[in-house]
């Protein structure tokens, strides 16, 4: 019965369910990520993300009265909104901490040295006294109210470029792609020439080169990056642009020449072999036949590779450093967790920035993804 034409296995089902699981653990955070980066200060410490398009009931900050004194009806008085007319719906108020909601909208509440203040429902506030109130200090009033949604587009200004951030996400993101675009690009030129001398060209020691490369693999990143730094200060080339796109080459070769080579190994021989018939050089033939055919693993390496280099930390902290000039985005991003942790519009919007080029390269190029891993797998 298992068998029967137009029955799925129950391990195609447990598969297709794992498949939209993980496709859900991964989409909803991010679209929370993208909600809470344009949502104001207070909509994030009040309501979470899901709740960003309904209209929210929660206890608001205490807000100082404050306005020009007038005087009516013989006593001095001072008139206001308390949201500055942004809008919303007062439930309950109070003039202390210990009773935020001890007044019904539009009671009067009699405070100290006969102060009474009056507090509607759309925040419209009214405090008079018998004397003058300049060298007062005035009532805080807390509120539970409604609040409309709000979105706003102010997080992404001051992250990308206001000085309130310190050094702004903008010249981080720069000096990111500076990083991210050569390292990307240097290690895919190399790794294809080499990959076609392992796949199609005799010499002595082929074999235990392909050995030698599939080693690398395994050795660990952490082992390598002391010795690297020493060998780059004695080269000259020490903390800067030009040493951390060679130490992402030297890491970023073995995998880029083993996955080429396993592609270039599967490409028909007749083709190659006809090139040479008709007098083709191996340069030629790699320029005009192999590369055009291979574009599915070179994306697919290229697609690993982006990422890694975008998102490092490491390796930009050893053969960088940490100036303002010279930081990363994973590096700021990390400044900003301790400088400004609570700050949660700020820290989502430089989150959400950091992670957009990223989701760009690998939703333009994913369709080679697969193509360019399976090559050479199956013989």
């Amino acid at each position: 019965m298992d068998s029967i034409a137009g029955k799925k296995p129950a391990l195609t089902w447990a598969v297709q369910i794992a498949v939209v699981a993980l496709v859900v653990l991964w989409v909803v955070p991010t679209f929370g990520l993208l909600v809470s980066s344009f949502r104001t200060t207070d909509q994030i410490t009040s309501s979470g993300w899901w709740q960003s398009l309904a209209t929210q009931e929660s206890q608001q900050p205490a807000i100082r009265i404050e306005g020009d004194e007038t005087q009516k009806d013989g006593l001095f008085a001072i008139e206001g909104n308390l949201y500055g007319g942004k809008g919303g719906a007062v439930s309950k108020w109070g003039t202390s901490s210990r009773e935020p909601e001890a007044y019904a909208p539009g009671a009067t509440a009699e405070l100290n040295d006969g102060l009474k203040l009056t507090v509607q429902e759309n925040g419209d506030f009214s405090l008079t006294s018998p004397a003058t109130m300049a060298d007062m200090r005035l009532p805080r009033v807390f509120t539970t109210a409604s609040t409309p949604p709000e979105f706003t587009t102010r997080n992404y200004t001051n992250v990308i470029s206001s000085p309130m951030v310190g050094q702004s996400i903008g010249q981080a993101f720069l000096n990111t792609l500076t990083v991210a675009i050569p390292a990307t690009i240097i290690p895919i030129l190399v790794a294809a020439f080499a990959a076609y001398a392992l796949a199609w060209m005799e010499f002595p020691g082929r074999a235990l080169l392909v050995a030698f490369v599939v080693g690398l693999l395994v050795v660990p990143l952490q082992l390598a990056l002391i010795p690297l730094l020493q060998f780059h200060n004695w080269l000259g080339i020490g903390k800067g642009y030009l040493g951390i796109w060679m130490a992402h080459t030297g890491f970023g070769l073995p995998l880029a020449i083993y996955l080429l080579r396993n592609y270039m190994v599967g490409l028909p021989r007749d083709i190659i072999e006809n090139a040479k018939v008709d007098g083709a050089t191996d340069f030629q033939i790699f320029t005009r036949i192999i590369l055009p055919l291979s574009f599915p693993a070179l994306a697919s390496f290229a697609i690993f590779q982006f990422l890694w280099t975008w998102n490092d930390l490491l390796v930009a902290l050893v053969f960088l450093g940490t100036g303002n000039d010279q930081q990363v985005l994973t590096g700021n991003l990390v400044n900003l967790m301790g400088s400004r942790g609570g700050d949660w519009e700020i820290l989502s919007a430089s989150a959400f920035v950091s992670i957009a080029v990223p989701l760009l390269v690998f939703f333009s190029m994913q369709r080679f993804l697969v193509r360019g891993l399976l090559a050479g797998s199956v013989k």
